[in-house]
């Protein structure tokens, strides 16, 4: 998709569609004015009529014919009360989809018409319309010639070029992360999602690339890993990205970490049918750093970053890993399996440690680890977890930021009780039913090393099964991840 940032007359803008926000409650003022004036009062009496209420998301379609103004149609996107910047990317999330099904290829966004100011105005305009006009139809094959064709531009009227740039490079991330997240197992494996990687490093001359096998997971010691890959016709693969510019701060190396399970099963402790459909998005953790990767090196950010991502598959045959058994961690500490399903962690704990080993400062792991996330804080929010209060107020900010909001969570000492085992140096998992987002996360700080690390649990956020109505359509993964990581980066630059 073409974006611009025009300075002329919206009304003289050349477009299938052009829009502008409307407030709760709906005045006629700004922006609105002027474009109202140009259609001979049709916005106002819209207004007095009751018709446009400025409720958020809601959007309503005058047709011109070219009357007062070039554009085909008029959108009018309401914002709701007290808009912030989350409620213009939904709006312009809810343009995108309106778009899409009148068939309307061309879009134009008058920006004086948020309450925003340019920069976030035109980043949440360029972020909702990119990922509200994603779709994943590649498997379909019924009815193609009827399907809506993507946009082809957007011009945001007084938007900031360089705040456009940047968001189309996020935004275009974030849906290529939602790409892998979507692609059905049997297409996207270790290999797969190794492949990715390749793709990535040949894109950028300051990005390496590192694909390590199972052979050589296994003289370093990766047991934990290992373990969970044992069952899995596919071999695991070890994936590192090293991005280094040229001009990177200088002491501070980001390491983002991905959980990467292509496909969860459960292990021997099986999951429930219904509980199984969707573990292809167990791999979204990996999908957000890898493309997170690719944008922080697509923007030039002037910091290093190691990439690591654990990819491998979590199934059942003879020689599956078994509960009562005792693994041991790349860092030599042992572990007791209760529960083959508790699997993402015993991966993560190897790669945390590894990343680690490679210079990291700074360390986030990002995984749908728990369902217990799901339970406590829904699909809006991502749990965070994490000792250092500095690093934690960073990636909450990077949150709010991005959009991609999170929840801090406790990890206490406490909890190192419930990991206790009679045979190994600490359990998988705990009692059923206790603490399990916060367990799962003070395991993990067994293996994250000296200095700043932060847990994001994004089991409630990664995918979703019915509409948040916001910039995201019913379902499918979100890409969650992304965009927060990149503005982390920004803020360690």
């Amino acid at each position: 998709m073409r974006i611009t940032t025009p300075t002329s007359d919206p009304s003289r803008a050349a477009a299938d569609i052009l829009a502008v926000t409307v407030a709760k409650p709906a005045r006629v003022e700004g922006a609105l004015a002027s474009l109202d004036k140009a259609l001979g009062g049709r916005i106002a009496r819209l207004i007095d009529d009751g018709e446009v209420r400025g409720t958020r998301n809601r959007l309503t379609l005058l047709h011109t014919d070219g009357d007062g103004v070039r554009a085909r149609r008029v959108a009018l996107v309401g914002l709701g009360r007290d808009p912030g910047q989350d409620d213009v990317r939904a709006a312009a999330g809810t343009l995108a989809r309106a778009a899409l099904s009148v068939r309307a290829r061309t879009l134009a966004f008058v920006a004086e018409s948020s309450p925003l100011d340019t920069v976030a105005t035109t980043r949440a305009v360029v972020e909702g319309v990119t990922l509200g006009g994603y779709r994943f139809d590649r498997y379909r094959t019924r009815d193609r010639s009827d399907r809506a064709r993507p946009l082809t531009s957007l011009a945001l009227i007084g938007g900031n070029r360089a705040a456009a740039r940047r968001a189309e490079t996020v935004a275009e991330a974030t849906n290529r992360a939602r790409d892998l997240q979507n692609t059905p197992p049997n297409d996207l494996g270790p290999d797969e999602l190794a492949d990715r990687a390749r793709a990535i490093a040949g894109a950028h001359t300051q990005v390496r690339v590192e694909v390590r096998d199972e052979r050589w997971m296994r003289a370093r010691g990766m047991g934990s890993f290992l373990a969970v890959a044992r069952a899995s016709s596919r071999p695991a693969r070890l994936i590192t990205l090293r991005y280094a510019p040229a001009r990177a701060r200088s002491g501070v190396v980001l390491g983002l970490v991905g959980k990467g399970l292509t496909f969860d099963s459960g292990g021997l402790s099986l999951k429930p049918a219904r509980a199984m459909t969707g573990m292809k998005f167990d791999m979204s953790g990996a999908a957000a750093v890898l493309e997170a990767t690719d944008a922080i090196a697509g923007l030039g950010l002037p910091i290093k970053v190691v990439t690591v991502v654990g990819a491998t598959e979590n199934m059942i045959d003879g020689g599956a890993y078994k509960v009562d058994e005792v693994v041991t961690a790349m860092n030599g500490k042992t572990i007791e399996v209760t529960n083959t399903d508790a699997e993402g962690r015993l991966v993560l704990a190897d790669c945390l440690h590894y990343a680690r080993t490679q210079g990291v400062t700074h360390l986030v792991d990002v995984a749908t680890l728990t369902g217990a996330v799901v339970v406590a804080l829904g699909d809006y929010f991502a749990g965070l977890m994490g000792g250092d209060d500095e690093f934690m107020a960073q990636v909450t900010a990077a949150g709010e930021r991005s959009g991609e909001h999170v929840w801090r969570l406790p990890v206490h000492d406490t909890l190192r009780r419930l990991m206790r085992s009679h045979v190994a140096d600490m359990a998988n998992t705990g009692p059923a039913g206790v603490a399990g987002t916060i367990f799962a996360a003070r395991f993990l700080q067994e293996f994250s090393g000296e200095g700043p690390w932060a847990h994001l649990d994004i089991a409630g956020t990664a995918d979703l099964s019915r509409s948040r109505e916001d910039e995201f359509p019913a379902s499918g993964g979100t890409g969650f991840g992304v965009r927060l990581l990149v503005e982390l980066a920004e803020s360690l630059c």
